[in-house]
């Protein structure tokens, strides 16, 4: 499996396991049959809601023999309830009890959006603080503080635009190590990734296959289905495999780790033998010219009447 190398030797392999939207029930089982396939990278969250059986999970493939703890790669994200600089440590701590852990490889700011303590999602405005209240550099404090008691070993953020990881950039002393933003064929991002890679940020891809079981209340009537695309079934077509490696292959193949979400077995063996798939230049000039710039997960559960977000402040976008 391929990987990216960070500045102190360890190594993510580009291709994981992700973990939203994988139901309590089925997660485990996923993890565990995930891991004697090989996979080694599991990407999770506090706000997933499953971390504690995804902790199970592991412990049961560790005492077992399956992996060692040193092999994997385990990242969690900071919710949007927990932002500001003394509010990390508990929150993370959290994550890592319910893990099973004593600590993560990668730990994400998972939205540039702070909420009131205690709340999941905000229902009106009033739910959510206004930025400058808590701002970026406080929140990345308490990241780097994390690193500093060894709770992780890398620090990242989610879902920032260009203008946000250069404000987190203007003032850190550990630099972010990733970035984790939807990233597809319909929505490339070509400069936030030149802009990352200048940085020396990694680039992880959410929603690789376009997040077709998405919850509804991000989903557009009308949003196209990525994995039905002619052009992305021409090529799989012509590779007899599936769509869904065809596009895990285009990240992989520009150095992108992704982490598409599967609870099937079959499916897990799949997306991982497209680590195998070489795609011509041919193929992946047609697939550039996909780029619709098109989110599928576009934010606007953030953008409520009388609130401090705009779609427009949110992506830092015209």
């Amino acid at each position: 499996m391929r990987s990216v190398a960070f500045a102190n030797g360890d190594r993510m392999p580009l291709l994981g396991l992700g973990t939203w939207k994988s139901s309590p029930g089925q997660v485990g089982d996923a993890v565990r049959e995930a891991i004697r396939l090989g996979y080694r990278h599991f990407d999770c969250a506090r706000v997933y809601g499953n971390e504690a059986e995804i902790g199970a999970a592991l412990h049961g493939a560790i005492a077992a023999g399956e992996v060692t703890r040193d092999e994997l790669w385990i990242t969690s994200k900071l919710w949007c309830n927990s932002h500001g600089r003394n509010n990390v440590a508990g929150a993370l701590q959290v994550s890592l009890d319910d893990l099973g852990l004593d600590r993560l490889d990668l730990y994400l700011i998972h939205w540039p959006v702070p909420i009131k303590p205690g709340l999941g999602f905000p229902a009106s405005a009033q739910d959510l603080l206004p930025p400058e209240q808590v701002p970026l550099h406080s929140t990345w404090e308490g990241l780097e503080a994390a690193v500093d008691a060894g709770l992780t070993r890398h620090i990242g953020v989610s879902n920032f635009s260009s203008v946000k990881v250069q404000q987190v950039l203007s003032h850190c002393r550990i630099r972010p190590a990733v970035n984790q933003v939807e990233l597809h064929p319909l929505l490339q991002q070509p400069q936030l990734v030149r802009d990352c890679v200048a940085a020396g940020i990694h680039i992880t891809a959410y929603s690789p296959l376009g997040s077709p079981d998405r919850p509804a209340f991000v989903q557009a009537p009308d949003a196209p289905v990525l994995l039905q695309n002619p052009v992305i079934a021409a090529i799989a077509a012509a590779h007899g495999c599936t769509c869904a490696q065809v596009l895990l292959a285009w990240h992989l193949q520009r150095g992108i780790s992704t982490i598409p979400k599967s609870v099937t077995p079959s499916r897990l063996r799949e997306n991982l033998a497209a680590a195998d798939l070489e795609l011509t230049a041919d193929e992946l000039s047609r697939i550039a010219a996909l780029d619709q710039h098109l989110r599928l997960v576009d934010g606007a559960f953030w953008v409520l009447e009388g609130g401090p977000w705009t779609l427009q402040t949110l992506w830092d976008e015209p």
